[in-house]
C-alpha cells in the first residue's frame, strides 16, 4: 500500500510541532553556566551549576558585583558582557556549585575571565539549517521583486492606472496600520499589563537586558518626515539592491516599469519578456527551496524554544497575552472585514490558502523572506493577477507592518504603565501616529521593530530603558507579529485585485476544492 505524501503545509505544521517538542526536551539548563578563563596562561572552559553565590571581582580584588544566585543566569551573562565590552579585567568566585563531573565544589576562583555563556544544546547545533533556509528565501526575494515589479508596472500601462492602484494600496495599508495601533493601545489600556508587573520582576528584567537595550536605542534613529521622503529615491539603484533597501528598490523599479511601457513595443517587448522569464524562474526556485522548508522550520523553532524556553513568557505573561490578543483581533477581525467588503471570497478560503505562508512567516520572523512564497500563494490560491500581485505585495512587505505597529503601541503603553506614567489622549494619539510612520520605515527583517520602538518612546517622553523589560520575549512575539504582517499584505492584495476586476474567483474556489478533496 502506497503511503500518500503529506502536503507541504502539513509537513511544515508537523515540523513546528516536533521542533517545539525537541526544543523543549533539550532546553537550555537555566542554572548552568560555562566560564571561559585563563589558567596558567591557558584558556580553559569550566562549567558551574546550581551555585549558591557568584561574585565578580575587579583586577584589584575589589567586589564589583555580589551574590548572584543560580536563578540569575541571564543577569550574570548580561553583566559580564558589559564588563567585557569595557575591556575590564575581572575574576569570578563561585561558592557551593556542581562542576562538569557532578562533584560539589565549595569554592573556586576563575581568573582573567574571557566569556560567560549558556550551554549549547542539540537544537542550537542544528540552527544553521534554519539559517540556510532563510538565506535561500532572501536570496530569491530581491530578484523576484525586481523582475515582477518591472513586468507588473509595465503591464499596468498608463500612469493613471498605476496612480489609481498605488493610491488604493497605500491607502488600505495606512488604514489597516492605524486600526492595528488603535486596537493595541485600547486593549493595553483595558488589561493594564504594566500595572501587574511586580517591582522585583521589573528590577530583574532591567538588570538582565539593560546592556542589550542600550545597544538598541543607541542606534541613532530619528523620525524626520521630509528626510524620509527624500530617502525614498535612491542615489544609486544598484547600491539600493546590494543593501536590500526595499523601499528604494520599489520606487526605482516602478518608475522603470512605467517608462518601459512608454517605449515602442518593438524595443520594450524583449525587455519585458526577459524579466517575465526571470520572474517565472524565481517562482519555480521558490518551489525548490520549499522542499527543505520542513527541515528549516524544525531547526528554527527547536533552537528558539531551546534557547528562550517558556519561563520568560511566564514572567511577562500579561504583556505577551496582550500583544497576542491584539494580533489575533486584528488578523481575524480587520482583515476578515477587508475581504468581506471588497471581495466575494469566503474567509475560510482566504485563511486556508495562507497556511503555508503563515508557517514560514512564523518560523522565519521575516516578511522579506516570506515574500516569494506569499506572491506564489496569492496567484495560485486566490487568483490575483500577476500584475497586481507583483505590484502590491512587494510594496506591502516594505511599508505594511501592522503587526509591528500594534506591538509598538502595546509596548509603549506597557512601559509607561510600568513607570506609572499617565498618558493623556493626545500623548496616546501621538504614539499611534508616530508608530504608523515608524512602521513604514521598518525593514522587513527579524528584530528591527525593537529599534523603531525607541523612536515611538521618545515621541512622548517614555524612558527608553524600559525596552530592556520586553527584550526577553521579543523574538517569540516577533514570530507572531510577522504572521499578521504577511496576512495584511495578502488581504490588501486580494482586495485591490477585486476592485480592479483582476481576481479570478474560479482559481480560488478550485484551490479550496482541491484541498478539501485531498483532505477527504
Amino acid at each position: 500500500m502506497k503511503i500518500p505524501k503529506l502536503k507541504i503545509h502539513t509537513q511544515i505544521l508537523l515540523a513546528l510541532l516536533l521542533g517545539s517538542i525537541f526544543g523543549a526536551i533539550f532546553s537550555i539548563n537555566q542554572t548552568k553556566l560555562f566560564i571561559s578563563h585563563s589558567e596558567n596562561g591557558i584558556i580553559k572552559e569550566s562549567a558551574v551549576e546550581k551555585w549558591e553565590s557568584l561574585t565578580v571581582y575587579s583586577a584589584g580584588e575589589k567586589i564589583i558585583a555580589n551574590d548572584f544566585s543560580s536563578k540569575e543566569q541571564v543577569e550574570i551573562i548580561a553583566y559580564v558582557r558589559k564588563l567585557i565590552k569595557k575591556n575590564s579585567d575581572f575574576s569570578i568566585t563561585v561558592k557551593s556549585f556542581k562542576n562538569s563531573n557532578g562533584e560539589i565544589v565549595s569554592e573556586k576562583e576563575f581568573r582573567e575571565v574571557k566569556k560567560v555563556y549558556k550551554q549549547k544544546t542539540a537544537p542550537m547545533q542544528i540552527k544553521w539549517i534554519g539559517d540556510l533556509f532563510i538565506r535561500l528565501l532572501n536570496m530569491i526575494a530581491i530578484p523576484l521583486v525586481i523582475a515582477s515589479l518591472i513586468v507588473g508596472a509595465a503591464s499596468l500601462g498608463d500612469i493613471r492606472k498605476v496612480t489609481r492602484i498605488g493610491g488604493k494600496t497605500i491607502g488600505l495599508y495606512l488604514i489597516t496600520t492605524f486600526i492595528a495601533l488603535t486596537i493595541g493601545v485600547s486593549i493595553t489600556n483595558l488589561i493594564k499589563p504594566g500595572s501587574i508587573l511586580s517591582e522585583d520582576t521589573k528590577s530583574r528584567l532591567l538588570a538582565a537586558y539593560e546592556s542589550e537595550a542600550a545597544d538598541k536605542f543607541e542606534t541613532n534613529v530619528e523620525m524626520d518626515f521630509s528626510q524620509e521622503v527624500v530617502n525614498l529615491f535612491p542615489k544609486n539603484p544598484f547600491e539600493a539592491m546590494s543593501s536590500a533597501n526595499m523601499l528604494q528598490i520599489i520606487f526605482f523599479i516602478v518608475f522603470f516599469g512605467i517608462s518601459l511601457s512608454s517605449v515602442s513595443r518593438e524595443k520594450s517587448e524583449p525587455v519585458i519578456n526577459f524579466f517575465d522569464g526571470v520572474s517565472e524562474t524565481m517562482i519555480k526556485l521558490v518551489d525548490y527551496v520549499m522542499i527543505i522548508a520542513p527541515y528549516g522550520v524544525f531547526a528554527l523553532i527547536a533552537a528558539t524554544v531551546s534557547e528562550f524556553g517558556f519561563n520568560i513568557l511566564q514572567t511577562l505573561f500579561w504583556y505577551s497575552l496582550t500583544v497576542v490578543l491584539g494580533l489575533l483581533l486584528h488578523t481575524l477581525g480587520a482583515y476578515s472585514l477587508l475581504i468581506k467588503l471588497f471581495t466575494k471570497m469566503k474567509l475560510s478560503v482566504f485563511f486556508r490558502g495562507m497556511r503555508e505562508v503563515h508557517a514560514v512567516a512564523f518560523s522565519t520572523s521575516s516578511s522579506a523572506a516570506t515574500l516569494p512564497l506569499n506572491m506564489e500563494m496569492c496567484q495560485k490560491n486566490f487568483g490575483t493577477s500577476k500584475s497586481i500581485t507583483s505590484f502590491v505585495l512587494p510594496l506591502g512587505a516594505t511599508i505594511n507592518m501592522d503587526g509591528t505597529a500594534l506591538y509598538q503601541g502595546v509596548a509603549a503603553i506597557f512601559i509607561s504603565q510600568v513607570y506609572s506614567m499617565e498618558l493623556n489622549i493626545m500623548q496616546q494619539l501621538t504614539i499611534i501616529l508616530t508608530a504608523t510612520l515608524a512602521s513604514i520605515g521598518t525593514a522587513p527583517i527579524p528584530g528591527v521593530g525593537i529599534v523603531m520602538l525607541a523612536v515611538v518612546l521618545r515621541s512622548v517622553g517614555i524612558p527608553q530603558e524600559g525596552i530592556a523589560m520586553i527584550l526577553g520575549v521579543d523574538r517569540i512575539l516577533d514570530m507572531c507579529r510577522t504572521v499578521t504582517n504577511v496576512t495584511g499584505d495578502a488581504a490588501v492584495t486580494v482586495s485591490v485585485a477585486a476592485t480592479e476586476n483582476e481576481l479570478n474567483h474560479g482559481i480560488a474556489m478550485a484551490a479550496a476544492s482541491g484541498k478539501q478533496n485531498a483532505a477527504s
